[in-house]
């Protein structure tokens, strides 16, 4: 049988940095008033000409470099990404494949939010367990400024720009294998955080407005409640399931979204504070990208090595959410 084993990680940021205090000259905020309820004191913003494929070609190729397998080898390419290079078609998955000189491999977009790196490390599993696919190429990019009103204080404070890419291959090593996933979804709480025009149900009958519900909007409080309480009970879920007790996992690898509310997940999930990863401060949200940018952080830190349990937590627009046990097994 073949098993789907998490081979290497790579991430991108922008250079230019995007700090409280310059966001407190653009809406009626300060430093202290972002930190306190977010936890983020920077985030980073691509340049105008830079798209949302470029960054995710340019950590796809760390991650290629990384993972000893060879660019020819890879037959899938699946991006997750709520700001694509073009509303509807084509791909960024197809875009990142042209530019990485990659033809006639499958290559496709999911919208699953700030839970869509989760969603198609699940999907790159599933396809390599069924024998379909042996290396996938998975990327969560976004360029979440081209999609911000900056004179919304409740959202412009949070949201930042980036990329992150790793390469799932078939192993027929079962202590490489990612053990298990979990994803989900409720749209009854749809519109807690969306972007409500640009598509078929909008209404289309002003620009103006058109435009403006082209960027994203969200109720805050509401979906900070719906947050902690899905992510704790997913990761409890996905705990018991699989026979894993909170202190086997090395590193506990959030959806950096907000400090506050990664800090109530992890004491309710009793993990110490040298489990819990934390990229928050200095990336904000890259919702998609949150994830595999986190993972690379501690990758180049020496902090991930070779066999150290992984589990991931998201929680996105849609609502969506996910959980997944990942052992860090690169080839050695």
């Amino acid at each position: 049988m073949a098993y789907a084993a998490f081979r290497s990680i790579g991430a991108y940021v922008p250079s230019k940095i995007l700090t409280n205090a310059e966001l407190a000259v653009m809406v009626d905020t300060s430093d202290e008033w972002i930190t306190k309820r977010t936890g983020i004191k920077e985030r980073r913003i691509s340049a105008k000409n830079e798209t949302t494929s470029d960054m995710g070609v340019k950590a796809a190729k760390k991650a290629i470099e990384r993972s000893g397998v060879d660019v020819g080898e890879i037959d899938m390419i699946i991006c997750a990404t709520i700001s694509p290079d073009y509303f509807c078609m084509p791909s960024t998955a197809t875009i990142i494949s042209n530019k990485l000189g990659l033809a006639n491999v499958t290559a496709f977009d999911i919208s699953a939010a700030c839970t869509g790196f989760v969603y198609i490390l699940s999907i790159a599993k599933a396809f390599i367990e069924s024998g379909m696919k042996k290396n996938i190429l998975i990327i969560g990019a976004e360029k979440l400024s081209a999609i911000t009103d900056y004179t919304d204080r409740g959202t412009c404070i949070l949201f930042g720009d980036g990329a992150g890419a790793a390469i799932i291959s078939a192993t027929d090593n079962k202590e490489e294998a990612i053990i298990d996933i979990h994803t989900g979804a409720d749209g009854t709480f749809a519109d807690l955080l969306m972007t409500p025009n640009g598509g078929s149900g909008s209404m289309h009958d002003s620009l103006d407005r058109e435009a403006a519900g082209c960027f994203m909007q969200m109720k805050g409080n509401e979906t900070f409640k719906v947050a902690v309480r899905t992510l704790t009970k997913d990761v409890i879920e996905i705990l018991q399931e699989n026979k894993i007790d909170s202190s086997d996992v090395k590193h506990f690898i959030p959806h950096q979204a907000n400090l506050r509310i990664i800090k109530a997940v992890g004491d309710a999930l009793k993990f110490k504070d040298d489990q819990v990863v934390l990229t928050v401060a200095k990336f904000g949200n890259t919702s998609g990208a949150s994830i595999p940018m986190a993972i690379n952080d501690i990758y180049e830190e020496g902090k991930l090595k070779y066999g150290e349990l992984m589990l991931l937590d998201a929680f996105g627009g849609g609502l969506t959410w996910g959980s997944a046990l990942v052992p860090f097994s690169p080839l050695k």
